[in-house]
């Protein structure tokens, strides 16, 4: 699935993006609102992870769709 589905249908995903990464409030959730740069980006704070491998564990979630 490609990220513009993703994001054109966020409310259905963030329920699984916040299984995904429990770390991430909900308000952090509601405010991505689909836009994977800010997901990759609180990933990366919450996480204290590097930038590509956000980018790489946000790649491997949607490929789960």
């Amino acid at each position: 699935m490609n990220w513009d589905q993703i994001s054109g249908q966020w409310k259905q995903y963030k329920g699984k993006a916040k299984e995904k990464w429990g770390k991430l409030t909900d308000d952090e959730i509601d405010v991505i609102e689909g836009k994977r740069d800010q997901l990759v980006g609180k990933i990366q704070e919450r996480y204290g992870i590097a930038k590509d491998q956000a980018e790489k564990d946000v790649d491997n979630w949607t490929k789960d769709f």
